[in-house]
């Protein structure tokens, strides 16, 4: 193992793993003019749980790598959790750091353990590509922000056989 990659490694250890990390950096303020990325669940099968959003350094490297590993490196993570509202069709805003591409990944914790587990819960990514057993390609589910806020629509995939696809023809808005 080289020098920097120790390095960082040690540093991730130091810091206390929470589900907090990232929070305060993702959090839209009132009136927020960016950049962010305002996202909407699409196909959610139910109301049960949280939606965890999270915000990923486009490349296959740090693309869902540990939060901590990349707090320790300085490089982008960002996450923001909210309760499913009792109606209407959610919302999440998440800042970034600055416009350009990044991978947005939305978690449907439906037991609400904080943790994804593809037989209960559900997931999607900005881009919305098709996902198979591992984590998706990062050109696939990448998305650019720009200077303002940037709206995306990420369709939710649930447990469909021995995988995970979206559901058919069923999205909630009530």
């Amino acid at each position: 193992m080289n020098a920097p990659a120790f390095i960082v490694l040690l540093a991730a250890a130091l810091i206390p793993s929470t589900p907090d990390l990232g929070k305060a950096e993702g959090r839209c303020r009132p009136n927020e003019s960016g950049p962010a990325f305002v996202v909407e669940p699409v196909g959610l099968k139910d109301r049960s749980g949280r939606l965890r959003l999270e915000v990923y350094p486009a490349n296959e490297k740090d693309f869902l790598a540990d939060d901590n590993v990349l707090v320790s490196a300085g490089k982008t993570f960002r996450r923001v959790e909210a309760a499913l509202p009792p109606s209407g069709v959610p919302s999440l805003c998440i800042r970034v750091p600055a416009p350009g591409t990044y991978v947005v990944s939305l978690l449907h914790d439906r037991d609400d353990d904080r943790k994804f587990d593809w037989k209960i819960d559900g997931i999607g990514f900005s881009g919305n590509p098709k996902l198979g057993w591992g984590k998706p390609n990062v050109r696939k589910a990448s998305a650019a922000a720009g200077t303002g806020l940037t709206s995306l629509r990420i369709v939710m995939n649930y447990r469909s056989g021995l995988g995970v696809a979206p559901l058919q023809a069923k999205v909630l808005s009530k």
